[in-house]
């Protein structure tokens, strides 16, 4: 298939996003963790079913600190109650992929920048096991990238990549975040020169606005679903984050539009880390449900996680 896909403005994409859901009402829900004392659990996973217990993988920290931990949750009730004697992992923002047989988790490490006094710098780590307790490293990505996501694709591996320019220069490749995507044979293959041979795909925002992949799904034929997030700053320089979407088509190398699927105002009212984050949605799983709606897990505020349900998303790209 050969998707059609037009540059767009974060501001233009809220407006359309209103006006497709000015008559529709939405329920919210804060999910509540249990075992973590006065640490903050946020930009979550969606749950996953792992021997047969309902899973969330969450990042952990304090208020006041960016040094978190990714800790494992299982579904008790009306809650997630903390799973003693998994992996504690220093890093933010979990994501899980099933490849194969096994599961994937990747997550941030944050680290002094080699550079610049005073700074911190990033890479995506990658663990790899046949359940949450046997979890061991095996790859990570180039230094300064996020949002690094994982698709089996069965005869091979799709990777979404978020390249970003470090010094900032919003005209050259990355801008402040773009999204990128390669393929590999299999696990073994994943490496930075792979995740750097990804190709831009280009002219999706506005070059002083950014956008990442968080999960992806496998929809008919060729098509990938990606939800994923697309934000900006204001000229106070706060930061707005939302849910978004768009679908590729990994034969073609085509994708469509992205489209906001949710904002800050649709969850319930709670706590920002900062000031500048209070506008801040960040997407983390997405479980589609066979009436055609989904159920959207996020981080609000970077201090709370929420869910919510929506309109599927990638519905109409499999009934073509």
């Amino acid at each position: 298939m050969k998707l059609r896909h037009e540059q767009k403005d974060v501001s233009k994409l809220i407006n359309e996003f209103r006006l497709r859901t000015e008559s529709c009402s939405f329920k919210a829900e804060k999910l509540i963790f249990n075992g973590i004392g006065n640490f903050d659990v946020y930009n979550i996973t969606a749950p996953i079913k792992i021997n047969n217990k309902i899973i969330i993988a969450g990042r952990v920290e304090k208020r006041d600190s960016e040094h978190a931990k990714i800790k494992f949750f299982e579904r008790v009730g009306d809650s997630y109650v903390l799973i003693k004697g998994t992996p504690c992992l220093e890093l933010q923002d979990p994501a899980i992929s099933i490849i194969g047989d096994e599961l994937v988790l990747s997550g941030v490490k944050i680290f002094d920048h080699p550079f610049n006094k005073g700074r911190l710098w990033w890479k995506t780590v990658f663990y790899r096991g046949k359940d949450i307790f046997s979890l061991r490293k095996f790859s990570e990505g180039p230094n300064g990238m996020k949002d690094i996501r994982l698709v089996d694709l069965d005869t091979k591996v799709g990777i979404f990549t978020r390249p970003q320019n470090a010094a900032g220069k919003l005209d050259s490749d990355g801008g402040r975040g773009a999204i990128a995507y390669t393929e590999i044979d299999c696990l073994n293959d994943l490496c930075v020169q792979k995740i750097n041979q990804a190709k831009i795909l280009e002219n999706q925002l506005l070059n002083e606005q950014w956008l990442g992949a968080n999960e992806i799904h496998v929809l008919d034929n060729s098509l990938l679903g990606v939800l994923g997030h697309v934000a900006m700053f204001d000229n106070k320089m706060d930061r707005h984050y939302f849910p978004a979407t768009f679908v590729f088509d990994r034969l073609s190398q085509t994708y469509s539009s992205v489209k906001i699927i949710a904002e800050r105002s649709m969850f319930k009212e709670g706590p920002s880390k900062k000031p500048d984050l209070k506008d801040v949605v960040f997407s983390g799983g997405l479980i589609r449900k066979s009436n055609k709606k989904a159920e959207l897990y996020v981080g609000t505020g970077d201090t709370e996680a929420q869910k919510i349900e929506i309109n599927d998303p990638f519905v109409e790209y499999e009934l073509v």
